[in-house]
C-alpha cells in the first residue's frame, strides 16, 4: 500500500514501495497523490521502470524537475550537489503545484513567504533562476505548455520589493596582526594535526579557495617551473575540465613555493599536498578566530586578501587572473578590496612625510593662486 503524508508546507508526499522498488513524489492535492500512487503501482506490476517519465504525463512542477534530471542523466551530465539540494527543496515547497498554477501571482506569494522564513535576496534569486530553468527546459525540449514568462514577471515584481537581488559583497580583509596571531596560534600547537598556519600562508600567497588547496596532489606540482595545476577549478560556465596552471609566487609577504617545500618534507611528496578535509581545516580556523577574538573573519576572506595583495604588488588585471582563475574584471572585482593608502607611490609618501618640504609646497600653491603665502 502507498504511504501518503501531509507535509508542513501543505503539500502531500506520496511514497510507493513495491517489489523492491521505491519512488516518491509531491503533490498539492491529496487526490493527485492518490492517483499517482495507484498508477505507479500498476507500472511496477507491469515490470516497467516507475521512474521513467513520459512527457505526456507531466502534470506538476515536481514532474518537471524529475523530467529535467532524467534528461540530464541521459546525456551524461551529473546534477551537482548544490543544484540537487535546491531542486529537492523546490520539490517540497512547489512540487505539488500543477503547471497551470505556476503563475506570476503564485510565485510572488512564494517569494514573500520565503522572505518571511528568512531567505535573503540572493537565495530567492537562485530559487527563481532554477524555477525558470526547469520550465524553460520542459517547454524547449519537450514542448510542454508552460510559461517561463511568468517567472520573469515575478522576478521583476520581487526585485522591486527588494526581495530579490545579488548577495552583499564582503569587504572584510584581515589585518597583518590578525594573520600573524592566527599563524602563531596554530604553529605553537604541537598536537594540531592540520597545518592550518601553513594553509593560511598558502591561501594568501596563491588566492586559492579552501577546497582547492586541499585537493592538490604532488602529481599536480611542476617542480621545475614552480607551477601547480588546479583541477576542475570553479567556473560558472564550465563545470568540468577547467584545469589551470597557477604560478607559485612570492608577492604577498608569503612565499607559496616555500610553503610547498615545507609540506613536501611532511608528506614525503606522496598523495595530496595538504592531505586533510577542507571542512575540518575551516572548522579549526573558525575555532581559532573565536579563541583569539577575531570577529567576522572567514577562511574564504584569505582569497580576497591574496587577490588584493597581488594588485597592491603591481600586477595587472590579466596577470592576477592567471593566479586567481577569474575570467573577467567584473568577477575579479568582487574579490578585490584595495586599501586606498596603497595607491600612493612610496617615493611620494616619503617626500610628504618629510616635514621640511611642506612649507615649500604650500608656498608654491599659494603663489600660483595669486595670494600671499
Amino acid at each position: 500500500m502507498p504511504v501518503i503524508v501531509k507535509l508542513p508546507s501543505g503539500n502531500w508526499r506520496a511514497q510507493v514501495r513495491r517489489k523492491g522498488k521505491y519512488i516518491s513524489n509531491t503533490f498539492r492535492r491529496r487526490a493527485d497523490a492518490d492517483t499517482w500512487a495507484l498508477e505507479t503501482e500498476r507500472t511496477i506490476d507491469k515490470g516497467l521502470d516507475p521512474k521513467a517519465i513520459n512527457p505526456r504525463s507531466v502534470q506538476t512542477f515536481s514532474d518537471v524537475i524529475d523530467l529535467h534530471i532524467q534528461d540530464m542523466q541521459e546525456v551524461g551530465k551529473t546534477i551537482r550537489r548544490s543544484k540537487s539540494a535546491v531542486l529537492e527543496a523546490l520539490k517540497l515547497t512547489l512540487g505539488g503545484y500543477r503547471l497551470q498554477e505556476i503563475t506570476r501571482s503564485m510565485l510572488i506569494d512564494y517569494g514573500k513567504k520565503r522572505a518571511k522564513q528568512g531567505a535573503g535576496p540572493a537565495t530567492l534569486a537562485i530559487d527563481l533562476s532554477f524555477i525558470g530553468t526547469m520550465l524553460t527546459h520542459a517547454a524547449a525540449v519537450h514542448g510542454i505548455a508552460v510559461s517561463p514568462e511568468e517567472v520573469r514577471l515575478a522576478r521583476v515584481a520581487l526585485k522591486r520589493l527588494d526581495l530579490v537581488g545579488n548577495a552583499s559583497e564582503r569587504d572584510r580583509r584581515p589585518t597583518q596582526n590578525e594573520l600573524d596571531d592566527l599563524i602563531r596560534h596554530f604553529d605553537e600547537k604541537p598536537r594540531q594535526l592540520i597545518p592550518v598556519g601553513r594553509m593560511i600562508r598558502f591561501a594568501v600567497a596563491t588566492a586559492m579557495r579552501q577546497e582547492e588547496i586541499c585537493k592538490i596532489t604532488w602529481d599536480d606540482v611542476d617542480i621545475r617551473n614552480r607551477m601547480v595545476t588546479v583541477r576542475d577549478r570553479k567556473d560558472p560556465r564550465k563545470k568540468d575540465g577547467n584545469n589551470q596552471r597557477v604560478p607559485m609566487l612570492n608577492l604577498t609577504k608569503y612565499d607559496a613555493w616555500e610553503v610547498l617545500l615545507e609540506q613536501r618534507i611532511v608528506t614525503r611528496g606522496i598523495g595530496r599536498v595538504f592531505p586533510h578535509h577542507h571542512k575540518s581545516a575551516g572548522t579549526a580556523f573558525q575555532r581559532a578566530c573565536k579563541e583569539l577574538k577575531i570577529d567576522d573573519l572567514h577562511f574564504h576572506d584569505l582569497r580576497h586578501e591574496g587577490t588584493s595583495r597581488l594588485f597592491e604588488a603591481g600586477l595587472k588585471i590579466e596577470q592576477v587572473a592567471l593566479v586567481t582563475g577569474h575570467k573577467d574584471w567584473k568577477m575579479l572585482r568582487r574579490y578585490t578590496n584595495l586599501r586606498p593608502e596603497t595607491l600612493h607611490p612610496k617615493s611620494t609618501q616619503a617626500d610628504f612625510e618629510n616635514q621640511s618640504l611642506v612649507p615649500q609646497v604650500l608656498a608654491g600653491f599659494m603663489s600660483s593662486k595669486g595670494a600671499r603665502p
